[in-house]
């Protein structure tokens, strides 16, 4: 376990205030803009090993690149993202999980693990794509 240095807190106080999903360089922006000096590598190692212990969620943007967020949930989710803004809404999936459990054992898979998540354009940027 990494000690928590004043650059890894900043990073993590920094994620606490987030709502949307953000890449590490994006972090790295923030966090400079608000005159915390941390490295991009330290920034990426952070968020690794946030990622690690699942304090924070990752997606994987259509370019392939990470994005990182604190979940307010610790249990297995859904998120629901804008791909615009990249606001993100949490969500139940009960209906998921059977499927994906029904689906494995019918290939005679056990313990099955998936991840899921839904994209498409909130209320607010639809609204200003219309203007």
């Amino acid at each position: 376990m990494q000690r928590m240095t004043r650059q890894r807190s900043a990073v993590a106080e920094l994620l606490a205030e987030l709502v949307d999903f953000r890449s590490a360089q994006q972090i790295h922006e923030l966090l400079r803009e608000r005159g915390d000096e941390v490295g991009l590598a330290t920034v990426y190692r952070t968020l690794q090993s946030l990622a690690d212990r699942g304090e924070v969620d990752v997606l994987r943007a259509d370019d392939g690149e990470a994005r990182y967020r604190r979940c307010s949930r610790q249990e297995h989710h859904h998120h629901l993202v804008c791909r615009s803004c990249g606001t993100a809404v949490e969500l139940d999936g009960p209906g998921v999980e059977e499927w994906a459990a029904r689906v494995g054992a019918a290939h005679g898979f056990r313990d099955v693990a998936h991840t899921m998540e839904l994209v498409g354009t909130c209320a607010e940027c639809a609204r200003e794509e219309q203007d």
